[in-house]
């Protein structure tokens, strides 16, 4: 009796160890992850970006898809083209919630770029983008289902060029 009591102790434990860490484990499948462009290269007229010739005028700023979707506790693979910063604002934020007027400046090459600073209801930003190659990737994890606002933090970007998108997380 006493070994069975041990036994099923034994079993219980392993169980809950296992529903614990199930649950910190990266979902699969469909809608795991998406990839979304934060800036692309023109090709027409060629570029020739060798050796390490970014001309800033040859990058559209946009994201590309405007809109993805990934299932809660999926992540959003950001690939940077150009000089660009990821901020990701809360479920339910707007682009005219931002402000656009709170900066602060780059710290690298260009100096003093202003990089919108908005802190409220901000779940992520990126890396400085002027310390930074220009292209280059950041992985942002969303575990929680809601639409989240995604902008580039280039002040111009976002307020001469609309540069901003949504993340859609369903359960």
């Amino acid at each position: 009796m006493k070994q069975l009591a041990l036994f099923l102790g034994f079993v219980l434990t392993l169980c809950g160890i296992g529903l614990t860490a199930s649950s910190a484990v990266a979902i699969d499948g469909p809608l795991a992850n998406a990839t979304v462009s934060f800036g692309e290269w023109q090709t027409d007229p060629a570029l020739d970006r060798f050796p390490n010739n970014s001309p800033a005028l040859r990058n559209e700023h946009q994201l590309i898809p405007n809109e993805v979707k990934v299932k809660a506790g999926g992540a959003v693979n950001f690939i940077i083209s150009g000089l660009h910063q990821p901020i990701v604002y809360d479920a339910g934020t707007q682009p005219g919630d931002i402000d656009e007027n709170a900066t602060t400046p780059s710290t690298g090459t260009p100096l003093g770029l202003p990089l919108i600073n908005d802190s409220t209801d901000r779940i992520y930003r990126g890396l400085d983008p002027s310390l930074f190659p220009r292209d280059r990737v950041e992985v942002v994890h969303f575990s929680k289902p809601g639409t989240y606002l995604v902008i580039c933090g280039v002040q111009a970007h976002f307020v001469n060029d609309d540069m901003f998108g949504f993340v859609k997380v369903v359960p």
